[in-house]
């Protein structure tokens, strides 16, 4: 730590710090420290007014974090059950369709010839959510918890119907834009609520127990995907969720709105009235939630990810004359984006402050860093599995979830530690390591003719590594943080691992377009040549080859050179997070005081 302050000195813990241990302390504890002692009357009336600071909303916060106060200042012991059931519920559908979603949409990309451009999908999703989570952070903080919530349902549900409907590749492409903006604002409103009703101490605990629920829909999933496309259809695995979401998360939001209307009525927070026009509003909300900069930061990071993708198809590959131009105008909208944010934006995405605290920069890195590295390979593994290892839909499935079962149950364990010792840096020294070691020992087993066992014990070190690296983060950079705070610094996390996510799926298009394709040519035999093109876009295609053919052992053999490349990629870039949790400061989570009112 000594070598970086010295090449960091601006790095150098301040006062003004987010995640000063002043944070820990209200006004009034510092003007009563400030009195002369000796006067029972003085501790007496700075006991009250701490008191009475804790029984009131922090009146300088925003309408949604005052109204989320006033709602833990009410609430009951039996509404707080009541919230961390349906926030596991939540999760749960969630777990539920997203298996299913990952077992499934090879097959509809297949279904339009498109399989190629598996990646090129979540590319464009991925850089439209990103783009949102600071506006969605602005609508819980400005209008409420529950409003936020209520918007990113009905996107969920809105994907989830035209995903079920679509009859092209373009209009499931502009579902799963839908899809992913609604289900991962919805997480990440869920996420916000959790750390609402949490201390500090126990929040990773309750995100280990509201994320369990993956525990059961890796077994669940893959066979309910396997169950929908062959005895009813893909769309019906889309469809049906469409229509369960909506119940489920119906009583969080009747919840959340009734007992706000409690604390109305009992007068803990008073409705503020404004006189703003209809016009005046729009612009209000415009500035507020920063539309242009979210427009610039969406198009220009679409426009520059997607050539990675598209270049292996077009006329002249790279140097195609609009390959090159999407390239210089993504980084040109992307410029002018930080531009406005510093220069023209009223309420810009984010600030100076946030950018320079050490702990949240550490945070940011380790997350883009680790989502980086895992979306270089991890699109292509259930094909993957189906091909090389003749796996079944739902037996690849429950290979590829071996995270969600692992990641459960050593979370509950690492939540447990964390709250008897309060401190979570030191689980990092363990996680990373670890984390690199697995993905170099795939690049090893992840062959043709390699038992599978071999792969299930590297997702097991993978998930325990990778599970306890996301939770660090999270607490990382929410405990550099007052509860004004929270909502946007969980935005900054998500827009980082969303783009993370991207960039790593950008890299592995880029690999598969530029390798796969070749890698066929080599090992194919000669009379396949010709359906070179549909084995190269079609996973039912790759599949209807015999196994042991020597169609299908050179198509195992194209995979394997493909993803041995992208793990290789992956396991590189995953090197730097060693760097990066140094920059993390050893926070006492115990010291740190953030909510109010009847939390866990």
């Amino acid at each position: 730590m000594s070598i970086l302050s010295r090449f960091r000195p601006g790095f150098a813990r301040k006062s003004t710090d987010l995640n000063d241990q002043s944070t820990a302390t209200t006004t009034s504890d510092v003007n009563s420290a400030e009195k002369v002692p000796g006067t029972n009357a003085e501790a007496a009336t700075a006991d009250e007014s701490v008191e009475k600071d804790n029984d009131r909303p922090n009146e300088d916060a925003q309408r949604g974090v005052r109204q989320v106060e006033a709602v833990t200042l009410t609430w009951s012991k039996w509404s707080l059950i009541a919230i961390f059931i349906n926030m596991w519920l939540l999760y749960f559908v969630n777990a539920f369709q997203s298996s299913i979603l990952n077992n499934l949409t090879p097959y509809v990309t297949s279904d339009f010839e498109s399989h190629s451009l598996l990646t090129v999908i979540y590319i464009v999703a991925n850089s439209m959510s990103a783009a949102c989570y600071i506006p969605i952070s602005k609508i819980l903080d400005l209008w409420g918890r529950a409003e936020g919530f209520l918007v990113m349902i009905a996107f969920a549900t809105l994907g989830l119907i035209l995903m079920a409907s679509c009859s092209s590749l373009e209009t499931f492409c502009a579902a799963q834009v839908f899809y992913s903006i609604g289900f991962g604002g919805m997480i990440y409103s869920v996420d916000v609520i959790t750390a609402d009703a949490t201390k500090l101490k126990n929040r990773a605990l309750a995100f280990a127990f509201t994320s369990s629920p993956y525990m059961i829909t890796a077994f669940g999933g893959p066979k309910a995907s396997e169950g929908f496309y062959d005895h009813v259809s893909w769309r019906w695995g889309f469809g049906a969720f469409s229509i369960i979401l909506p119940f489920v998360a119906a009583p969080l939001f009747i919840n959340l709105k009734l007992n706000l209307r409690k604390a109305e009525k009992q007068g803990i927070i008073v409705r503020r009235q404004t006189d703003r026009t209809l016009l005046q509003s729009i612009l209000h909300y415009t500035m507020e939630f920063d539309l242009p900069g979210v427009f610039l930061f969406a198009a220009g990071l679409v426009v520059f990810l997607l050539p990675f993708s598209l270049a292996d198809s077009a006329p002249n590959g790279w140097s195609t004359g609009y390959i090159i131009a999407m390239i210089v105008v993504g980084i040109i909208v992307l410029v002018i984006f930080g531009l406005y944010e510093a220069y023209v934006a009223t309420q810009p995405m984010l600030t100076a402050k946030i950018l320079t605290n050490r702990t949240i920069i550490g945070a940011c890195l380790l997350c883009f860093t680790y989502q980086v590295a895992y979306y270089c390979w991890a699109s292509y593994f259930t094909s993957f599995l189906q091909v090389v290892n003749g796996l079944s839909i739902s037996t690849a499935g429950y290979v590829s979830s071996t995270f969600d079962v692992v990641s459960g149950i050593c979370l509950l364990s690492v939540g447990f530690i964390i709250r008897k010792s309060g401190y979570f840096k030191w689980l990092l020294y363990i996680a990373v390591p670890l984390y690199i070691f697995a993905q170099g020992l795939l690049i090893y087993f992840r062959q043709p003719n390699r038992n599978i066992g071999y792969l299930v014990m590297c997702q097991i070190f993978l998930s325990i590594g990778g599970s306890i690296i996301i939770l660090c983060e999270q607490l990382a950079i929410l405990a550099a943080a007052d509860h004004q705070h929270i909502a946007a610094l969980l935005a900054l996390l998500y827009v980082v691992g969303t783009v993370g996510g991207a960039v790593g799926n950008s890299i592995s298009g880029a690999i598969w377009t530029n390798t796969f394709e070749q890698a066929l040519e080599r090992y194919l035999p000669e009379v396949a040549l010709e359906s070179i093109a549909d084995i190269y876009s079609s996973l039912d295609v790759q599949l209807s080859y015999e196994w042991g053919s020597p169609e299908r052992i050179g198509i195992q053999d194209a995979y394997a050179y493909a993803q041995r490349r992208m793990l290789i990629a992956g396991t590189a870039i995953m090197a730097l997070s060693l760097v990066w949790v140094f920059l993390i400061r050893n926070i006492n989570l115990t010291k740190i005081h953030q909510t109010k009112g009847n939390v866990f």
